[in-house]
């Protein structure tokens, strides 16, 4: 019997969310094409913690990175994840692109109930400041 043999995953489109699942939480980022993202990564005081870290929730600053899906996502599972195309109408994918990449290298407030990673991936392709996953944030970090 052979083995089950793993397909690659398609490219993602330009402009597409990219969900990042670390644990109970998820990391967001956009694709701007070439095997790239852009993405809001906390900076930690905390030494030895990276934004991947629930760690980087304590974090009160970051910085838009542009790095390579692969290096992003490790080894964690991902998947494209345009949830909210059926509620609001996505930029086109050229503009995205272009304000994901005239951000790069930017420091800003990082707050995780209010202006996370995804909140900044819904404001590049809606427009719209926004993260799900606050709702499920444990009671003690509120």
């Amino acid at each position: 019997m052979k083995a089950a043999q793993l397909l690659p995953r398609p490219e993602p489109q330009l402009g597409d969310l990219i969900e990042i699942v670390r644990g109970p939480y998820s990391h967001w980022a956009v694709y701007v094409g070439g095997g790239y993202v852009v993405h809001l990564a906390p900076l930690s005081k905390i030494s030895g913690t990276g934004w991947s870290s629930i760690m980087s929730s304590l974090a009160d600053r970051a910085i838009v990175k542009k790095e390579r899906l692969c290096d992003v996502v490790g080894k964690d599972p991902y998947e494209v994840n345009n949830k909210h195309d059926d509620k609001y109408n996505p930029f086109p994918p050229s503009k995205i692109v272009q304000l994901a990449e005239k951000l790069v290298g930017r420091e800003f407030c990082y707050r995780v109930l209010r202006a996370n990673c995804e909140h900044f991936v819904n404001e590049l392709r809606y427009g719209v400041s926004r993260s799900d996953q606050v709702g499920r944030i444990p009671q003690k970090l509120h």
